[in-house]
């Protein structure tokens, strides 16, 4: 007689040995170290996209869904931008400093952008926009560049930071302005 008994496997967790929860939000420092090596290595692209990120506090797939007109009038990056989100279909407004209008404007320019394209082209001509999983793999390379453990980070730490950078400068929350 066969047997019929399954022997059973040990799998192992997919979370084993891995942060799971939330990620913490950068700290300053960590923003300004990030921040020069963009700049010094000259990576308009990337510069753009971080500066953006902090800023906006938007989810990965809204940030790369932007596109040129989200950002600009009549060539000017605009001081404040709005759109409506992709998870909660809600409009959320957010003002761009004048250092993100500054890289955002340089990077429309090298890359010769017009209004009706995205702000994150993809390289691969059958996509319209950067992936949020290769957002995710630029972004693990910002952290480890500046000595910073990627497991522990995360492209949503980019979206809690200014709001945590606000909170510990005034200790005041401001529910709206994070959400």
């Amino acid at each position: 007689m066969k047997d019929d008994s399954v022997t059973a496997v040990a799998r192992k967790p997919w979370n084993k040995g891995k942060i799971v929860g939330q990620k913490p939000p950068l700290k300053q420092q960590d923003v300004w170290a990030i921040r020069i090596r963009l700049q010094m290595s000259n990576q308009v692209r990337e510069l753009a996209m971080f500066n953006l990120a902090i800023d906006s506090k938007l989810r990965s797939c809204d940030l790369l869904a932007l596109r040129v007109q989200d950002v600009t009038r009549g060539g000017h990056v605009l001081k404040r931008a709005m759109i409506i989100q992709q998870k909660t279909h809600h409009p959320v407004q957010f003002e761009l400093t004048s250092q993100t209008r500054e890289a955002v404007g340089k990077w429309i320019q090298h890359a010769g952008l017009a209004e009706s394209d995205y702000l994150f082209p993809s390289r691969i001509k059958c996509r319209p926009h950067l992936s949020t999983r290769q957002y995710a793999r630029i972004v693990d390379s910002w952290f480890t560049a500046i000595g910073l453990d990627p497991s522990e980070y995360g492209t949503h730490s980019l979206r809690r930071t200014k709001a945590a950078l606000i909170y510990r400068r005034t200790k005041i929350f401001e529910w709206y302005s994070c959400c």
